[in-house]
């Protein structure tokens, strides 16, 4: 795969290769990243500073802090990823920031910083979506190539999307409501667990009797979803031992079977119409150990089934980096502006 790009001072063309290296940085909500790929494909260095244990404590990101934390990370962050691979900016073919979407005040010192090393070495600079830096997450170390149906799950997105080629991605179905990270993460207050509460659902959800209750899966057409009534069945179910000691574990257990056999239902249903063999599963949530499960499941019916690596789940730059090789719509012009929702 081979594609021309343009420098941003001499105008000079660019060959972007398999021996091209890009460098990526990723600063869309409370990590600071940064990473170089050789090819879409071969991570050299990646470098990731977590926010998590500052916003433990306030139950959830605050975006101001966020935003002042990345400013004190990102040169330290680009700098270590320089040293990592032991090149510097000149060797670097392109250079890739996260456009959005994500929170303004964080994309905005990641972008800053990718178009600033790009003016500098006047190197092509490319804007990428969030989002499907998600989906590329799986093209790292793998031979993954369209089309595919993605089902991507995260803090703040549910979609089926239709890969059909490089350049032609589609969503075709999206939660209605909460997103499956987001509901996670509700349950997990409802029933008193700390921040990030998603894990550590998951993980009580291991030892708990996934049928215990039985909860709702919401009627919504296509492939669409909607978790906001599941939110509310467990509000109730909780409320109903009034007082009592919670069975915590068979409720995540409940809880979990019920949003990954929804998920596996719609997904299923999209490989039926298409006609596809592959499945990417991506995002976040991709790390949750039910929905990774049904979905490898899929092997079984014959079909080829790809997720990330944990690392690569969570926000990073390889994944950035990645999706800057290998999709078409990027955001190559130097003033693209940040943007909040997709």
């Amino acid at each position: 795969m081979n594609k021309i790009k343009k420098t941003l001072f001499s105008e000079q063309t660019v060959t972007i290769d398999d021996n091209s290296l890009i460098m990526a940085i990723e600063s869309s909500c409370d990590e600071t990243a940064c990473a170089i790929v050789k090819g879409g494909r071969d991570v050299i260095a990646n470098v990731v500073a977590s926010q998590i244990k500052i916003h433990e404590g306030y139950g959830g990101v605050i975006p101001e802090i966020a935003a002042r934390e990345h400013l004190e990370a990102i040169n330290i962050v680009i700098d270590e990823t320089f040293k990592q691979a032991g090149v510097n900016g000149k060797d670097i073919s392109a250079f890739a920031g996260t456009v959005g979407p994500g929170l303004v005040g964080c994309l905005l010192v990641g972008l800053n910083a990718a178009k600033t090393l790009a003016l500098a070495y006047d190197k092509p600079f490319i804007g990428v979506n969030h989002l499907n830096a998600h989906l590329a997450a799986n093209f790292i170390d793998t031979n993954l190539e369209p089309p595919f149906i993605a089902l991507l799950v995260s803090g703040g997105h549910t979609q089926i999307i239709n890969v059909d080629s490089y350049s032609d991605i589609g969503i075709i179905g999206e939660t209605i409501d909460d997103a499956v990270g987001e509901a996670y993460d509700k349950v997990a207050r409802l029933i008193g667990l700390p921040y990030p509460g998603g894990p550590k659902l998951d993980k009580l959800a291991q030892e708990g009797n996934p049928y215990a209750y039985k909860l709702p899966q919401a009627k919504v057409g296509g492939y669409d979803f909607s978790f906001s009534g599941l939110k509310t069945a467990v509000l109730r179910l909780v409320k109903s031992f009034d007082g009592k000691e919670l069975p915590v574990k068979d409720i995540c257990a409940s809880f979990q079977e019920c949003v990954s056999e929804t998920l596996l239902k719609k997904v299923k249903a999209a490989l039926k119409e298409t006609g596809y063999k592959q499945v990417v599963l991506a995002g976040g949530v991709a790390a949750n150990s039910e929905i990774r499960k049904k979905i490898f499941n899929l092997k079984n019916e014959g079909y080829d089934v790809y997720a990330p690596i944990m690392k690569y789940c969570t926000d990073n730059a390889a994944m950035v980096a990645s999706s800057a090789f290998f999709f078409n719509n990027t955001f190559d012009n130097i003033n693209v502006e940040v943007f909040s929702r997709a």
